[in-house]
């Protein structure tokens, strides 16, 4: 049985493939079947991989208070969320990032990370909200295969952080978990933080102190229109030049390599290096500071949909041709054909930008 991916709209195909909410473009995909390599020449070794929906917040910039997860039974499952990594790794992939919702909140967390880690996969990674982190599950997890983590924390002031997440815990909960993190031995940890408008900008330096408290990374993200449920409103933006500046005013900092070519930050060191065991500071700016030229990443998400990009206006099927019988052979071009596909960059500052449909907690993040 064949498992080529449906034409997309006659509409669509002949629009301009540098437009930014057209997923395919108009010529071909090359024979060559042993890596992801888009129609822009970008070739993709990075996965993140949702394995659930599910989460223990409900930030108010991923998900309504009051959303409803999927039946479990749609989900992927350990089992194929291996089969999906094994077929993705064939193809050249190296690195892989699980993420949810919220993924330690998956009864069978570590039992996915040993599952992968046995494909040969040297760089496994997670993103958490840093709530549910102890030092016997970060232990096991790190032995199963796990090498790095990212924690969220987007405020540092109990009342903010509340009505941010929607929940009980404390930013103190996540400090614990970064510690805990630290002291697993899975460094450098990065912390993530949002920065709003009107919200938490005038927290900037004091997260990035952090990386002085902390040998981590933090990194400051630029709010995305992500809000399924809102119409993107820019005026929350809070741009990368604002954020560097607000740091420096308090902590001076100086430009230090990326991590790599398709590394999403831009990193930062303290001018005044108050120790060898000091952090960085950095800035994600998918909105002032595009980088989809260098992007290297592809989505899956949980019920078993491909994503070129987080804000593709496409998904293709990986779930059903997995239950219907599929060979690996086949899941491949499912997946070379879905890369193919991925649109030059996501547009959110043109006037035919397109906001996802999907919450984030349902994308992955």
């Amino acid at each position: 049985m064949s498992y080529a991916l449906p034409l997309l709209d006659e509409s669509r195909l002949t629009r301009s493939d540098i437009d930014p909410n057209v997923d395919s473009p108009s010529h071909s995909r090359p024979l060559q079947r042993d890596r992801l390599i888009d129609s822009h020449g970008r070739t993709i070794h990075e996965l993140r991989l949702s394995i659930t929906d599910r989460c223990n917040f409900r930030c108010v910039y991923c998900m309504e208070p009051d959303v409803r997860f999927a039946l479990a039974s749609t989900l992927l499952s350990p089992e194929e969320l291996e089969r999906v990594a094994r077929v993705c790794v064939s193809l050249g992939v190296t690195k892989i990032r699980l993420t949810g919702g919220e993924p330690t909140v998956h009864p069978r967390l570590t039992e996915i990370i040993s599952r992968i880690a046995s494909l040969g996969v040297r760089d496994i990674a997670i993103t958490t909200n840093g709530s549910l982190l102890t030092p016997r599950s970060l232990a096991a997890w790190k032995s199963a295969g796990l090498s790095r983590i990212t924690i969220s924390l987007d405020s540092l002031r109990p009342d903010r952080f509340a009505r941010l997440t929607r929940s009980t815990s404390t930013p103190d909960d996540i400090l614990r978990g970064i510690e805990h993190s630290i002291d697993a031995g899975l460094t450098p940890v990065k912390v993530n933080a949002v920065v709003m408008r009107g919200f938490n900008e005038d927290e900037v330096a004091d997260i990035a102190a952090l990386a002085r408290r902390y040998p981590i990374d933090v990194r400051f993200i630029e709010a995305m229109p992500l809000d399924s449920a809102r119409a993107w409103d820019e005026s929350r933006l809070v741009s990368a030049d604002e954020i560097l500046e607000r740091v420096s005013r308090v902590w001076p900092l100086v430009p230090i390599d990326r991590e790599c070519d398709s590394a999403t930050s831009e990193r930062y060191a303290f001018a005044d290096a108050p120790s060898s065991n000091t952090g960085t500071v950095g800035v994600i700016a998918p909105v002032t500071r595009a980088f989809c030229g260098a992007c290297s990443r592809l989505r899956i998400t949980a019920d078993g949909m491909v994503r070129p990009c987080l804000f593709s206006t496409t998904e293709y099927d990986l779930k059903s041709a997995l239950r219907a019988g599929a060979s690996d052979d086949d899941l491949a071009t499912i997946l070379l054909d879905a890369t193919w596909r991925k649109q030059p960059g996501h547009g959110i500052r043109s006037s035919s930008f397109k906001q996802p449909t999907r919450p984030m907690s349902a994308i992955g993040g």
